[in-house]
């Protein structure tokens, strides 16, 4: 594909927004969310569920991790979700509080006509240098190293970026600075960056259409969009040096290694774990709420949502390949909202 023609359906899937939020339902217990895409296909799948046991809806805008940070902030919906959890500063300055809601992993995917899923071996560093413009093409040397089986075709690499504030970005952009010292220095790890070359999506959606589209092309989505749209992800070389797929066991054997009994305000970050079997971009999804909302009403029917997702979700997040959280640290996270959220004085949540 040539470069005008990029650009053309960069610039169109620019001018749409796309709305990703669960059908709506006229009621006052509605709960009402936005932010990341990352979580999207099990927030879905939990709100159809739990609105047919309980007639309440989840009116969730599937906007990016910037954007949910944005609106609870602006106190435009009763929860904010972000994949890059914020730092203890800046939620006690805010009067927020965040916890884990589900756990799961950011792959990488391509387009490149012969390449099948799972066949395509790729490092950090190597992705890091696609990234910065420095591999331009897929039979570069260095990709041909590590596929050294692989028929690999003088295609131009076509790097896909999630153009808006995302915390998929940051897990990915996190793990490209750990893997290499240049990327780091020269773009670093945020929910937005400034990419030196590619083309831009919004969205986790954005991206698996751009990169669907795009002859050569390659980008990094959670791995549920990833499996419902039949993309072509890569294996990865982890801090190990093992070769992993992206699958539960991978995202859990990450998972395993962080410390949520003593983090602080749960502030944990899953990229690049130790580990042979651990996914190297793996990430939880965050939820923050205000510890004296404005309406205690709604925080408490979406604790309770949170509460039933956790009791009774955790066979639809497998199915969709996240990873539930171990149940300690549900109780730890329930523990929180007792101990933190408060409206006159009393605690909006007491339940068990």
């Amino acid at each position: 594909m040539n470069l005008v023609k990029r650009i053309a359906i960069a610039g169109l899937a620019a001018s749409f927004t796309i709305a990703a939020a669960a059908p709506q339902i006229a009621a006052a217990t509605d709960i009402s969310g936005a932010g990341a895409t990352f979580p999207y296909p099990i927030y879905s799948k939990w709100a159809d569920a739990y609105r047919k046991l309980t007639g309440v809806g989840l009116n969730y805008q599937s906007i990016g991790s910037g954007g949910g940070i944005k609106q609870i902030k602006a106190k435009t919906v009763t929860f904010g979700a972000s994949d890059m959890p914020l730092k203890p500063d800046d939620l006690k300055a805010a009067g927020l509080l965040q916890f884990p809601m589900i756990i799961g992993g950011v792959v990488p995917v391509v387009n490149i006509k012969g390449v099948a899923g799972g066949q395509l071996q790729l490092d950090g560093e190597t992705i890091a240098e696609i990234y910065l413009g420095d591999i331009t093409e897929w039979n570069d040397p260095k990709i041909k190293k590590l596929n050294p089986k692989l028929a690999l075709p003088d295609t131009a690499i076509a790097p896909v970026y999630r153009s808006d504030g995302s915390g998929t970005n940051f897990l990915f952009s996190d793990y490209l600075s750990k893997a290499s010292a240049k990327f780091k220095s020269s773009i670093g790890a945020n929910s937005s960056v400034q990419w030196p070359t590619g083309i831009g999506a919004k969205g986790n959606e954005g991206v698996a259409n751009m990169t669907t589209q795009t002859d050569g092309a390659i980008g990094y989505v959670e791995y549920a969009y990833a499996k419902q749209n039949k993309m072509s992800f890569t294996l990865l070389t982890n801090k190990a040096g093992k070769s992993v797929a992206p699958n539960a066991e991978a995202f859990q054997a990450a998972a395993g290694n962080a410390d949520w009994a003593h983090s602080d305000s749960y502030y944990v970050i899953l990229t690049d774990q130790d580990g042979a079997k651990s996914w190297p971009i793996t990430g939880a999804s965050f939820i923050l709420l205000y510890k004296q909302p404005d309406d205690a009403v709604a925080v408490g029917e979406a604790l309770k949502f949170f509460a039933w997702s956790y009791k009774d979700g955790g066979a639809m997040a497998a199915d969709l390949d996240y990873v539930p959280l171990p149940a300690p640290l549900i109780a730890q996270v329930k523990a929180s909202w007792a101990a933190s959220i408060t409206s006159g004085g009393k605690a909006i949540w007491t339940a068990k």
